[in-house]
């Protein structure tokens, strides 16, 4: 891929550090597919009867839809606008976020009533023993040495660098994997407490546990089907954290504001999914506005933030009520 290829990112070209940013991004994500495989097969040898362990298992599965989802959508967004679409593909990291969330979500409320099920059942698991280097061990020990060390990729490796990069690529299906990532260590310990629990006789935790697992699945899945949501209803932008307004607006405001020919503005914004498209409204202080000023905003606005790909200035007599004026709700 040349050099002009990897910068091209919708309509413009990615600012070094985003470009760094990015690359890292997908060497991460196609890490942790790598990472996550090599547990998942581990983890299968291991299994046994613990219904905790099994859903730990199918939860490790499922963490693949987000770095899956990211790199399909990475194909996509880097690609210049056209007349069938006009603002170009961005909307696929949105997309692939949705897709990702309905999976964690769907698999994640059967897991629950199936765990549910069992535990209100009675059900009774057993784990066996193994021969191990000529000595009969119990596998349950197995299964505790192996959560213990596979938890140590998502919470202290990858997940931590996802949660640095995803700022600043303004990714929310990367951070939304991060987080993911950085909470693995509940799905352990559950596990764990599930496996040691039928170890000494307590065989409701084994259940106990994995229901706590698949309800964290079910949070997961609610949580980034929500924020998926909202971004293609086209919903305010948002930090990729979501709890926040993103800053731009009011950089904005300011900047409009400190023009000599704007007596008012307001701003809508909508998150395309990493860039933004910004719909500025003006007020002008006379009668006629110069083309000239107005295209002067429009490139100053974009200077702003790699992140405005496509910027609309409109003179009007009197803002839109639903606009960003920067006085509040």
């Amino acid at each position: 891929m040349t050099e002009t290829k990897a910068a091209q990112f919708g309509r413009t070209d990615l600012p070094e550090k985003q470009q760094r940013a990015l690359k890292s991004a997908i060497r991460w994500e196609i890490f942790t597919m790598c990472y996550t495989g090599m547990t998942i097969t581990v983890v299968a040898f291991v299994l046994g009867g613990s219904q905790a362990m099994r859903t730990a298992w199918i939860e490790d599965m499922l963490s693949l839809t987000p770095q899956v989802a990211f790199l399909v959508a990475m194909i996509f967004v880097r690609r210049r606008p056209t007349r069938r679409h006009p603002y170009g593909l961005h909307r696929a990291m949105g997309v692939g976020h949705m897709v990702a969330g309905v999976a964690l979500l769907v698999i994640g409320l059967n897991l629950a009533v199936e765990s549910t099920i069992g535990l209100v059942s009675g059900e009774h698991p057993t784990i066996g023993t193994v021969k191990l280097f000529g000595h009969t061990v119990w596998l349950g020990w197995l299964m505790v040495a192996v959560m213990v060390v596979i938890v140590v990729g998502p919470v202290f490796i990858y997940g931590p660098a996802k949660a640095r990069l995803a700022p600043v690529l303004h990714n929310k299906l990367l951070y939304a994997d991060a987080d993911m990532a950085k909470a693995d260590w509940q799905t352990n310990a559950a596990s764990i407490v599930g496996v040691l629990g039928i170890g000494v006789g307590w065989w409701w935790l084994d259940g106990a546990a994995a229901v706590f697992i698949s309800l964290g699945i079910v949070w997961d899945g609610f949580r980034n089907t929500k924020g998926a949501l909202l971004d293609l209803m086209d919903q305010r932008a948002a930090t990729p954290d979501d709890k926040h307004a993103h800053p731009v607006a009011n950089e904005i405001l300011t900047l409009l504001h400190a023009q000599s020919w704007v007596a008012d503005a307001a701003v809508r914004i909508r998150d395309l999914g990493q860039v933004l498209h910004v719909e500025a409204f003006v007020v002008p202080t006379g009668r006629k506005v110069r083309v000239a000023e107005v295209d002067a905003a429009s490139e100053a606005i974009a200077r702003l933030d790699w992140k405005v790909q496509d910027v609309v200035v409109i003179p009007v007599s009197q803002l839109p009520q639903e606009a960003d004026d920067g006085r509040g709700e």
